[in-house]
């Protein structure tokens, strides 16, 4: 298993690198272009042929050091200019976990500075339940309710949101949060890592069997 992943790691590397010499011919032309220069001022300058430009341009001749250097002196580029960097695949390896009955499941990477999760809190039919202790930790958090109402504890105050409504606090400030109907509410929430460490560790039991929530 381990030799089929490296294996498929070299494979999309080779991919990239591929894609990556692919572009050189055109991003050549396009910059000799932004510099108003012909194929024939270019040759002249660099001593390659125009007909070697042209088709290193087209992408029927493989590029080279040999090419690309008097080339980028010529164009006045830094070879980071002609060689495009590989970009990363940008899809999120999502995961799930479950503090006592609330699902987070994540929608940004680890090394994200700010934690996107989809958080789903079980059905609250009564719409109150015994608040536990308040939460508190450094930064911010924004959230969007999905569906479903959510019931919001901030400091003294209470409100509740309804799908389509959004709140964002000092998560300095003592908070806490539930479902607020016979529904499961499903929020966007985004907070730092602290936020992160704080939401996803594992919880006592709660004060009171009727508490549900954050």
């Amino acid at each position: 298993m381990l030799s089929a992943n490296i294996d498929a790691k070299s494979a999309r590397t080779d991919d990239m690198l591929d894609e990556s010499l692919a572009l050189i011919g055109p991003r050549l032309r396009s910059w000799r272009e932004k510099r108003s220069m012909t194929l024939a001022e270019l040759s002249e300058t660099t001593g390659i042929s125009s007909s070697t430009l042209s088709r290193l341009e087209a992408g029927k001749r493989a590029p080279n050091l040999e090419l690309v250097v008097p080339i980028a002196r010529a164009l006045r580029l830094e070879l980071d200019d002609i060689v495009p960097r590989a970009v990363a695949d940008p899809r999120v390896q999502r995961s799930t976990k479950r503090v006592g009955e609330i699902r987070y499941e994540s929608l940004s990477p680890e090394s994200s500075p700010v934690q996107t999760y989809k958080v789903i809190y079980p059905a609250n039919p009564s719409g109150t339940a015994t608040v536990p202790d308040l939460k508190v930790h450094d930064g911010q958090e924004w959230l969007y309710v999905l569906s479903g109402h959510l019931r919001l504890v901030l400091g003294t105050q209470e409100v509740k949101l309804g799908a389509g409504e959004a709140a964002e606090f000092d998560t300095r400030i003592p908070h806490w949060l539930s479902s607020a109907g016979s529904e499961p509410t499903e929020i966007l929430s985004i907070f730092s890592k602290e936020g992160k460490r704080i939401h996803l560790r594992a919880r006592s039991a709660p004060r009171s069997e009727a508490t549900v929530g954050h």
